[in-house]
Parts: C-alpha cells; structure tokens; sequence
C-alpha cells in the first residue's frame, strides 16, 4: 500500500513564522510594562518563567514600585500577631529576607512601602531590615507609607512564654520601640521626603512631631494609637496640624487618659478638608479654625466611668458645644458624620443634625450618659 500524500496547502494560506509571535511582543517595550504592571508579585514571577525576553522584561525596575511585607509571604491569614511555631516563623523570616533582597536585586523604585514589625524586636531587628532596604533601592519618589512598629504579624510560640512581663520591662520596649521609630522616620525624611500618605502609630513627642512636620508634601495623614495610656498635650496637636501646609485629609486615634479628664483641644489648619476623629476616645474641641473643612467625622465613645453628678457636671461645663465649635470655625463645612447637613444648620438646629449631636458632642447639653 502506498504511503498517504500530504494534501498540497496553497502558498498564500501558508503559516509564517512571524505568525507564531504572541503580538504582545510586537508592542513598544513600555507598553508591555505597563500592562504588566497591573500584575501582582507572584505572578509577574510567574511570567518571567515563560521565555528569556519575558524574563528580562520582568526584572525592569519599573515593575517593582511596592515593598508589601504585610502579605506574610506564604501565609494568608486574616489575623494579626498571630503566634505560630518555631518553624513556620523562621519559615515567615525566611520568605522576609529573600523578599528583601529580590526588591534590592530588581533595584525597585518604591512608590508604596507597607509593613508591620515591632521595631523594638532586638532579636531579629526589624528597624536594621528597613534601613538596608531604604539604602538599596529607589525611594526618593516614595509616596505612600504604611507602617505599624508596635508588633511583628507573626511570632514564635516561645516569645511570650519566656518574656517577664514586668511593668519595668514593658516600659524598656516601649522605650527601644520609640527610639528605633524614630530613627527610621528619621531616615526617611531624608529619603523619602514625598510621601504624601502616610498611616502609622504615633507616639506623641516632641522628637516624633518634630520628624514628621518635616513631611512638607503630606496630604492623607492617619495617626494611630501607640501607647493607651500616653495623653497627648493640646499643643503638640496644634503644632502638628499646622506645620503641615498640604494636609488634605486627617485621621486620629487619641485615647484621653483618666487624668487628662477635662482637656480639650484646638486646630488650626488652613488646607484641611477631611478630618475623622470618631476613633478617638475622649477627644473634645474647644475651637477649630479649619476654614477648607468639607467634612467632619465624630463620635461620643462610652467609656464606662462611675461618677458623681457634681463631678460629672463640672468637667462638662468646661466644654463648649460642638455645634457652636462647627459654626464658627467650619464655614465650608458640608457632610458631619456621613450626613449631609441643610442648608440653614448655622442658623438653627433641626430633628437630624440634633440626632447627630447626640451622638458625637460632649457637652453638657448633649447627653451626659458618655460618664456613666
């Protein structure tokens, strides 16, 4: 039997070798990056498997502008300080450091920094890692930093088994903590002097402030808590919120501690439009000079003290109304707590705005049951 002919193709319908190119080659070299930067980490990696062209196009520096530590590499849990084994944390540790020297590798040029390390962790120093990456990589453009330096997202099991704790020792930590903070806030004013955005926990002092007024382009600030049981003095605040000319949007966790019962508090910023203090505890206005204020967020948080009424009624005599505070300092002002307010609210009070009152004023005509 004789063997089977292949059919004859005409020449025109034949197959080119160019027409085996993905045409996602034939684009111009920044097109591709652009495309593939809407990839994530792991698969940018993924892509760079595929041929050598690929793999060179991956390494370009422009790829990698996002240090996310907060991934816990081969761990997605939805927890935070969660307490692992000995092993899975040198495993997280592990996938840390060579995360780290793949970012200084790629010579990234960081846009977004996010990480959680308890920078007062001597063991595995936490703050010494930041600071090798900030000297190797490109972070002069650096706009967005998300930091949290109180705790590492994963522990080993023995870490609080064999810790004192102490109130001598816990102060100690709290006390490297803050100095290694600001010694990489240091750092990075100097080498990141535009972050724009910016959400960290703060501790208040003097040095501290001082670092961060040096932000000059700052525009979305969000200060957590760092301490509970740290007060924070009415002019620190003031002095914070005016070294900032650019500040567009603040966000404040403050805790008024027990002894500071009473205090209240002034702000002055010529630029700021948002401003959410419902995460604070205690946190009450004597005056507000905000006149870019579009939209204010306030919440009267219970706190659960015992008082008597003589005492109750002297601290709250000692604060002015919200609404008054909102009158004379918010002449922009437009949406309170997630409700857009009529049009005539300075002139009087209506059913809704005093329902909202209710909620977020202090003072003495407002619900006193906050002091029960």
């Amino acid at each position: 039997m004789s063997p089977r002919k292949r059919p004859l193709v005409p020449v025109g319908s034949r197959r080119k070798a160019s027409d085996d190119v993905f045409p996602f080659d034939l684009l111009p070299v920044e097109c591709r990056l652009h495309v593939l930067s809407f990839l994530g980490e792991v698969d940018k990696c993924s892509c760079a498997l595929v041929c050598l062209s690929w793999s060179r196009l991956v390494r370009s520096w422009k790829l990698w502008r996002v240090a996310d530590y907060s991934r816990r590499g081969v761990f997605h849990l939805g927890q935070e300080g969660l307490l692992v084994s000995n092993r899975e944390f040198e495993r997280w540790k592990a996938w840390v450091h060579h995360y780290t020297h793949h970012l200084i590798s790629r010579r990234a040029s960081l846009l977004t920094l996010k990480a959680s390390f308890d920078l007062g962790d001597r063991s595995n120093d936490w703050a010494r890692l930041l600071r090798h990456l900030l000297d190797n990589v490109h972070c002069r453009d650096l706009s967005q930093l998300d930091l949290n330096w109180t705790f590492t997202l994963l522990e080993p099991l023995d870490l609080r088994v064999h810790s004192s704790s102490s109130s001598h020792q816990d102060s100690s930590t709290k006390m490297d903590q803050v100095t290694s903070f600001q010694d990489l806030l240091s750092k990075l004013t100097q080498s990141c002097p535009r972050i724009s955005k910016m959400r960290v926990h703060f501790d208040w002092s003097d040095p501290s402030v001082a670092l961060l007024s040096r932000f000059q382009q700052l525009r979305v600030l969000e200060l957590k808590y760092f301490w509970v049981f740290k007060g924070v003095a009415p002019a620190t605040l003031q002095t914070l919120t005016s070294a900032l000319p650019n500040l567009r949007s603040l966000t404040l966790h403050i805790l008024v501690p027990l002894r500071n019962l009473g205090t209240s508090y002034s702000l002055e910023s010529s630029s700021l439009e948002f401003l959410d203090v419902s995460p604070s505890r205690g946190l009450v206005f004597s005056r507000l000079r905000l006149p870019a204020l579009r939209e204010l967020r306030a919440k009267k948080i219970v706190r659960g003290i015992t008082l008597d009424r003589r005492t109750r009624l002297r601290i709250q005599s000692r604060w002015p109304c919200l609404y008054q505070v909102l009158r004379d300092g918010t002449p922009r002002l437009q949406v309170l707590n997630n409700e857009r307010l009529g049009a005539g609210w300075r002139d009087q009070t209506y059913g809704d705005l005093d329902s909202i009152l209710d909620q977020a004023c202090y003072c003495i005509q407002h619900l006193d049951s906050w002091l029960w």
